[in-house]
């Protein structure tokens, strides 16, 4: 059933942290390629010509772009190990909805944090808290957010975490005293193997920030 499988992706990706973590929970064995974001080598040009961009999994010549796409491909393709999105419908559908709701608020508060100053940089703060307060209503007294079994919201929102420390750093405020539920949930993760093998150090994701930073004049 795997067949030739690649991955192409970027380490500091949450996007490809994603995909990472799901192959990893199957336990399936994937031939890993890291892309230059700013430099993409033609491969993904050729593999993902429409939006250019990482992740991109490509099975036996093949490609999935999108990383939720990804996610749900992996989980129907070798559905027997780990299942990852729920079987019921109605529960499938909710996972579904908040993983989007995750991809439609979270990135660009985290950019605004990192990438931005002064009143730019506050009003991403402020939506950025606002955004995880309801996801930690969401997920309430459960330990993972659908219930007892890490599925796909958790996969959907864990990569976060491991620019949480950069977060704090660039807008010079903690998390945890906001959000302390969802920060248990986040160390509750770390403690699977697929997802430790999948995040990057915090320190290093911020000294890539930093790097941006330069990089950009944004300093």
């Amino acid at each position: 059933m795997a067949g030739e499988l690649v991955l192409l992706s970027s380490w500091p990706s949450f996007f490809g942290m994603r995909a990472r973590i799901a192959l990893e929970e199957k336990g399936i064995s994937y031939q890993y390629r890291e892309e230059n974001l700013f430099e993409k080598g033609p491969f993904l040009l050729q593999m993902n010509p429409i939006h250019k961009k990482i992740p991109v999994l490509v099975h036996n010549g093949k490609p999935i772009c999108e990383s939720l796409i990804i996610v749900q491909y992996i989980d129907e393709t070798w559905k027997d190990e780990s299942p990852l999105l729920p079987s019921d419908p109605y529960q499938r559908a909710q996972a579904r909805f908040w993983a989007d709701y995750i991809d439609k608020k979270i990135f660009n508060c985290v950019k605004g944090i990192w990438s931005k100053k002064g009143e730019e940089q506050e009003t991403a703060k402020k939506e950025f808290i606002e955004v995880l307060k309801v996801l930690e209503g969401e997920l309430g007294d459960k330990l993972y957010f659908g219930g007892h079994s890490f599925g796909f919201l958790d996969l959907s929102l864990v990569p976060f975490y491991s620019w949480f420390y950069t977060m704090e750093k660039c807008g010079n405020f903690s998390i945890e005293a906001e959000c302390p539920k969802l920060i248990a949930w986040a160390k509750k993760c770390m403690e699977r193997e697929s997802v430790a093998k999948s995040l990057p150090d915090s320190d290093r994701v911020y000294n890539y920030a930093l790097e941006l930073k330069k990089k950009f004049g944004l300093e």
